[in-house]
C-alpha cells in the first residue's frame, strides 16, 4: 500500500508491521540524467520490491534531498547537512513506527546517504524506536560499474522512465565524464567535490547503458528488497 494514495482508513486496516522508505537525492547526473535520478531510482526498486514481497507492506513517501553537497557546483543540485538528514530520516521512521509500522527497510539511491543511513537506523534499533535497516539499490545487485551517471543508473531509468533520459546528450556525457570516482593516493580521496574530478559530472560511459540491462536490475534489486522484507519481518530485534 502507498502511504500517498491511500486514505487513512485504509492505512488503519492494514494488518502488516512492516514499511519501506524510499530515500534519494536532487542532484546532478551528467548532461543526460534528471535531478532526480536517485530518487527516481529509489522509488521504482521500493515499488518493485514491495509487490515481490509475499505479504503486505507500507510504502511511504520517498525523501527527495539527501547528503549531496559534493554536487553543489552543478546547477539544481539539492543537499542538507548530515545531521538534518539523519534526524528527519529518523524522525520519519518514528511516525511510521507511531502507526505499527515498525520494521522498517529504508531503500537508498544515493552514495553519499550511505553513511548516515547506517548510523540512524542503528540509533532508532537501540533506542527501540523500531527495527531499521537500510538497503541501497546498487550494492545489492551486480554492478561494478556503477559510477554517477553512468551505464548503471542510465539503464535502469530507460526501464523506468525512459523519457526523462536526454539520450542525445549521451556521446557528450561521455566525451567529458571520469573514468572513476575521486582521486585517490593510497587509499585517501583527495578530492571532496565533484568538479575536481568530472568536468560535466558525469562518472562512467553512459552509452553503455540498455533497458534491457535496466530491466534485468530492477528485477535483481526488487527480489534483494523481497529477500531483506523477510529477512526483517522474522528477526528478533536484540539479536
Amino acid at each position: 500500500m502507498h502511504l500517498s494514495e491511500a486514505t487513512w482508513t485504509d492505512a488503519a486496516d492494514l494488518d502488516t508491521d512492516l514499511a519501506v522508505l524510499p530515500v534519494g537525492s536532487t542532484e546532478q547526473h551528467g548532461p543526460h540524467g534528471p535531478l532526480g535520478t536517485d530518487v527516481l531510482t529509489a522509488e521504482a526498486v521500493a515499488e518493485a520490491g514491495a509487490e515481490a514481497y509475499d505479504g503486505e507492506v507500507v510504502v511511504a513517501p520517498a525523501i527527495p534531498v539527501g547528503v549531496a553537497e559534493e554536487h553543489r557546483h552543478f546547477a539544481g543540485t539539492l543537499w542538507v547537512g548530515e545531521d538534518t538528514f539523519r534526524d528527519y530520516v529518523g524522525e520519519t521512521i518514528a511516525s511510521l513506527a507511531s502507526h505499527g509500522w515498525d520494521r522498517v527497510v529504508v531503500v537508498n539511491g544515493h552514495g553519499g546517504n550511505v553513511d548516515a543511513l547506517r548510523e540512524i537506523c542503528g540509533r532508532v534499533t537501540r533506542d527501540g524506536t523500531a527495527y531499521a535497516v537500510p538497503l541501497t539499490w546498487f550494492d545489492a545487485v551486480d554492478a561494478p560499474d556503477m559510477g554517477h551517471g553512468g551505464p548503471v543508473e542510465t539503464s535502469l531509468l530507460l526501464a523506468t522512465d525512459p523519457e526523462l533520459v536526454r539520450s542525445a546528450r549521451l556521446e557528450a556525457s561521455a566525451a567529458d565524464a571520469a573514468d572513476s570516482w575521486g582521486e585517490f593516493e593510497h587509499g585517501v580521496n583527495l578530492a571532496y567535490d565533484t568538479e575536481a574530478f568530472s568536468e560535466n559530472g558525469t562518472v562512467g560511459d553512459p552509452r553503455a547503458a540498455s533497458a534491457d540491462r535496466g530491466a534485468a536490475l530492477l528485477d535483481a534489486a526488487s527480489e534483494a528488497l523481497a529477500d531483506v522484507l523477510a529477512s526483517v519481518r522474522d528477526r528478533c530485534r536484540n539479536n
